[in-house]
Parts: structure tokens; C-alpha cells; sequence
């Protein structure tokens, strides 16, 4: 098959590309400037501003693709956690205007299938393992949510549209990798447990989120797919875990209420966040992680 990739040099797009090609596909990856990286892994590329409707509608049409991926993210800059809403803007204005000139693209030219990244961290935070049938946040979650939610309503519009909710990604070119800004956190003592550390964070590998989307690439129904690792890792395992693979000291502790004056929605992640279930990605998609739990692949990154 023919796939067009937007956003295909970040974290998740450069496994994404190798491994589409590893399987025979020819690729296109959509940037605005990188294409020495799309290049490198044997795909071809394509300039283009993800804003710019004409110029995505022309790539989209050069490249005639069976399969459009929508990678699109904006997160560069650190994370200030006081700052959410702030970091979060230029990916919220991705997942409206961006979705919007792919899926209009897409469909301009043919393509039978659109698949787009979401998150499986925006449920409610009500008790319970969290499924694709689960409520999300949205509008009721300020920008982010009403930004995702428009995402997922313009994919599920699309022929073919897939949604893939991806967990927190760790690996490569992450925020949790060897040199990633989380990590350090993690060895400066910033990243604290909070509360009772009862948040369930959903975790999964670049290399594992890859393969997931490639799998709906070649056999994914139409609809919504958790792609999460086996085990959710609440906040008082996982960053002492990982403290301990880094050689950093013990986290500290804090209230909750002194969180939520720091880092104010954040907070909620480190004590309300549920279980996410990969069940339907495993079901229908066929699919597995390498990584079945968080403590192996962190272990393989930073051990």
C-alpha cells in the first residue's frame, strides 16, 4: 500500500516509517522542514504546513496514498505543568485545523483509510477500567478536550476513520527516554508522588505504539482502538521504579492540595487517573506489545 504520514518525524512517525517499510510499503512523510530524517528511513518526502490547506491538499494528491496517518503533535517546548493549557495550544490547533486539511485531503484524493492519533489518558475520572466506550473529558476539559474531541469526530467522519488512543509514550525521542525532560525531573526530585500515587498511568513504547498503527493501517476497522501496554502503572510503582533504573534518590511526597496549587489539572493524573484497557487492539487488530509492561520496556530504555 501507498501511506501518507503527517507529522512523520517525530517520535512515533520514525519507528512508524521503518516499520511500514520493513513490511513493503511505500511511505510519503508530510514536514514542514526534516526531511533528511524522513529520507534516511527510506520513505519519501513532502514540505508541507499541516495550516496550510493548499499545500497539504497538494502533497496529499502527489502522493495518491491508500492510507492517511495522522501523527500531527506540537510539543517541543518544555513542560511547565502550571503552563498546561499554554504547551498544550499548538497541538490543540493541530487536532482542529490540521485533522481538518488531512481529512479533507484524504478524501479529495481517494484514500480509503484515515488514521489519527488521540490519547487514552482524557477519560473521566470516574472509578472503573476505562474501554472505547468510556466517557472522555471533552469540552468539559477546557481546550485540550474540546480540541481532541474534534479530532476524533472529524477521523470517525472520514472513510475508514481509525482512532487510535495512544498511552503516554515512552521510548526515543520521548519526554521518558534516557535524556528526556521527564526523566530528569525524575533525578532532580521534581517529580514527586502524590497523594496516595493512586493515578493509573497508561503506558506504551514508540516501537509498540508503531506497530499498533500499523496494524491498523493493514487491518483496522473503522472505530476507536486503545493502544496501552498490559499493566497501567499507578504514580507510587512506576516513578520510584524508575528513580531506581536512573540511580536518582527516592521521590519525595506531597499532599495532593499542594499539587493541585502547583500544577493545577496535572495533579489530577498522579491521583485519579483509571486503568485503560487494550483489549479491543489486542482482539481485533491482532496485536500485541513487545512491551507488555511498563517495568520491562522502562528496564530496556534506562537500565
Amino acid at each position: 500500500m501507498r501511506i501518507f504520514i503527517a507529522g512523520a518525524s517525530g517520535a512515533i512517525g520514525r519507528p512508524l516509517i521503518r516499520q511500514l517499510r520493513e513490511r513493503g510499503h511505500a511511505v510519503v512523510g508530510m514536514t514542514r522542514s526534516n526531511t533528511a530524517a524522513i529520507e534516511a528511513l527510506g520513505a519519501d518526502a513532502a514540505i508541507a504546513d499541516a495550516f496550510d490547506s493548499e499545500a497539504v491538499r497538494v502533497a496529499v494528491e502527489a502522493a495518491q496514498p491508500d492510507v492517511v496517518v495522522n501523527e500531527l503533535t506540537d510539543l517541543g517546548s518544555p513542560l511547565n505543568p502550571r503552563k498546561y493549557e499554554d504547551w498544550l495550544a499548538g497541538t490543540n490547533r493541530l487536532r482542529r485545523e490540521g485533522t481538518r486539511n488531512l481529512v479533507d485531503a484524504a478524501t479529495a484524493a481517494g484514500a480509503s483509510k484515515l488514521v489519527a492519533q488521540s490519547v487514552a489518558f482524557a477519560y473521566t475520572f470516574e472509578p472503573g477500567t476505562k474501554t472505547e466506550d468510556s466517557p472522555i473529558h471533552g469540552p468539559a476539559a477546557g481546550e485540550m478536550g474540546a480540541a481532541m474531541e474534534e479530532l476524533e469526530r472529524q477521523t470517525l467522519a472520514a472513510p475508514g476513520g481509525i482512532v487510535l488512543r495512544y498511552g503516554f509514550f515512552y521510548g526515543p525521542g520521548t519526554g521518558y527516554s534516557r535524556g528526556g525532560q521527564q526523566i530528569d525531573l525524575i533525578r532532580k526530585r521534581k517529580m514527586p508522588i502524590v497523594g496516595g500515587g493512586a493515578g493509573q498511568f497508561p503506558f506504551i513504547h514508540v516501537e509498540d505504539a508503531a506497530s499498533a498503527t500499523v496494524a491498523a493501517v493493514e487491518r483496522g476497522a473503522p472505530g476507536i482502538y486503545n493502544v496501552v501496554d498490559d499493566e497501567p502503572a499507578a504514580a507510587r510503582d512506576w516513578i520510584p521504579y524508575v528513580a531506581e533504573l536512573v540511580g536518582a534518590k527516592k521521590p519525595w511526597r506531597v499532599p495532593a492540595w499542594a499539587a493541585r496549587l502547583a500544577a493545577g489539572r496535572m495533579a489530577g493524573f498522579a491521583t485519579r487517573l483509571q486503568p485503560v484497557s487494550n483489549a479491543k487492539a489486542k482482539d481485533e487488530l491482532g496485536w500485541q506489545p513487545r512491551y507488555a509492561s511498563w517495568r520491562e520496556g522502562f528496564r530496556a530504555e534506562l537500565g
